[in-house]
């Protein structure tokens, strides 16, 4: 397929998306409501030139991931993609849905992102019960309980169900993105389960791939909650129910992955009912035991059996921009699907960054600062280049105020839940802007002996990381690109940076127009 061809431009696929034109739309205010349906934040994207209806006729075998990679690529990310008539299938797909800044903050009800620090600070302040108490979201708390999920009785995702010998995943338009993938995935799923005895639930997102008419396989981490509650129903030998939703509030992506970035467990749905501000309603699966959201566009239904042999996993694409090879996983059998009457299909396109995965990690890393700042003040900002696809860097800057400081800090984040799967974490000091990759590797150049400041230590690493001889464990990098206090280079004395003072900037941007250097404003 020729994207470039002319009947592709006159859809107004690429040219007709300007970026610039957002900024300036009403839609964009810390006072926006939450989106209940998915359909409610497309009409927004559609008022806001985000949206590109895609009409013609897609394969959803490598083109619609073609299509996508392409848009991702674009500067500030691209528009979001509906493909109308996926081929096979009157089911529309919609795909980077959150790759951009704007569409972020759209989605957030916010101006900037920065704004995501002010409320997670809001939220972490001990108003009632001690910060541990408002870390676990307990829904006693005062502000916190409007945010306790709740259950009705009907939903949208209920509309049209399928049981029995009327389910069947081909039916669904779910991509195939890359050529070694042998069947396609579910990408941008909310995947459920619920320990039968303690009642805790786990939300997470990660790849399901279609296995056959009625079996998905659950490309799961070992760090996930989901992965030790099946581990748990095969030693007390029983099913495990389990759940894929799809669609609703765009927030539900994003808190699948902000509330791990907790520093204690947490009931992701109640985090995320305080993301959008107002509880997430929930509906009684049709054929399982299990609660889902009831905004759904589609939800697959089915169970993990204790006693069922684990398959060889074919190979899957990775947010990594790899593949991650054959595996021995449990299987998933179907029992039902559930959808809207009119549904939509997301899908997140994994591949080499930039992605939407990158614009989703660049409000996890906002989260994660003001969660991270809890337990350890002396940082002052992080950031997760695009470059690391999210697991590999991390730049961090600390207030450094004695010998060593940066060391212990390092120690702190290798050791916290989210941040510590970094393979290389950067420390630099407060006043260099770790949004600023450049001014992060100046100081590493300027600041960096081989010999002393770069260390070495073995740990967890991120599952899908590849370099490691076994998965999961590794070697990981900490590069101390601080100044150095005179304990730390013995007996020599660090030089000062080049540095013009502030007054005199100051005066200078008052006088920027008279001095033709307007760009200094």
């Amino acid at each position: 397929m020729d994207v470039n061809a002319p009947e592709w431009k006159c859809q107004g696929l690429w040219p007709c998306y300007n970026p610039a034109q957002t900024f300036a739309n009403p839609f964009f205010t810390t006072n926006a409501m939450p989106h209940e349906f998915l359909s409610d934040f497309l009409s927004k994207l559609q008022d806001a030139g985000e949206l590109i209806r895609i009409a013609p006729t897609v394969e959803t075998a490598l083109e619609v991931a073609a299509i996508t990679d392409r848009a991702c690529r674009q500067t500030d990310g691209g528009p979001a993609l509906l493909f109308e008539n996926p081929k096979g299938s009157s089911i529309p797909i919609l795909t980077n849905l959150l790759g951009s800044r704007r569409r972020l903050c759209l989605a957030l009800g916010i101006d900037s992102l920065d704004q995501l620090i002010e409320k997670m600070e809001r939220m972490l302040r001990p108003e009632s019960g001690g910060w541990l108490e408002a870390l676990k979201l307990a829904p006693s708390m005062a502000g916190l309980s409007k945010f306790t999920p709740r259950v009705i009785k009907t939903a949208v995702c209920q509309q049209v169900v399928k049981l029995g010998r009327d389910v069947n995943l081909w039916d669904l338009p779910i991509p195939r993105c890359w050529p070694e993938e042998a069947n396609p995935a579910i990408t941008a799923g909310q995947v459920l389960t619920q320990d039968a005895a303690t009642g805790e639930r786990s939300v997470a997102r990660f790849p399901v791939q279609v296995f056959s008419q009625q079996q998905l396989i659950p490309h799961w981490h070992r760090q996930h909650a989901s992965h030790h509650q099946w581990l748990k129903a095969v030693r007390e030998q029983r099913q495990l129910p389990i759940a894929v939703a799809l669609g609703g509030d765009p927030l539900n992506i994003l808190m699948t992955g902000a509330a791990q970035a907790l520093t204690v467990p947490a009931d992701t749905l109640l985090f995320g009912g305080f993301l959008r501000g107002t509880a997430i309603d929930l509906v009684r699966a049709r054929s399982i035991e299990l609660e889902v959201p009831a905004a759904s566009e589609i939800v697959v239904e089915g169970y993990l059996d204790y006693a069922a042999p684990m398959v060889e996993a074919p190979p899957i694409a990775s947010a990594s921009g790899h593949y991650v090879p054959a595996e021995p996983l449990p299987v998933i059998q179907v029992t039902a699907i559930t959808h809207r009457a009119n549904p939509m299909l997301p899908a997140i396109v994994p591949g080499m960054p930039p992605t939407e995965e990158s614009w989703i990690a660049l409000a996890m890393e906002r989260l994660s600062l003001a969660m991270v700042k809890a337990t350890i003040p002396d940082i002052v900002d992080i950031h997760l280049p695009f470059a690391g696809a999210s697991r590999n860097l991390l730049f961090v800057s600390l207030q450094k105020t004695y010998p060593s400081h940066a060391r212990q800090v390092l120690s702190a984040l290798w050791g916290s839940r989210l941040l510590g799967l970094n393979k290389v974490i950067v420390l630099v000091d407060a006043d260099v802007d770790v949004q600023s990759e450049d001014d992060v590797w100046f100081a590493v150049g300027a600041n960096v002996n081989p010999g002393r400041d770069l260390i070495v230590a073995d740990g967890p690493t991120h599952m899908d990381d590849h370099t490691n001889e076994f998965r999961g464990t590794g070697q990981k990098l900490g590069i101390d690109a601080t100044r150095k206090h005179p304990e730390e280079v013995h007996s020599r004395n660090w030089p000062n940076a080049l540095t013009m003072p502030a007054e005199l900037i100051a005066q200078l941007r008052l006088r920027a127009a008279e001095l033709g250097i307007d760009h200094w404003q």
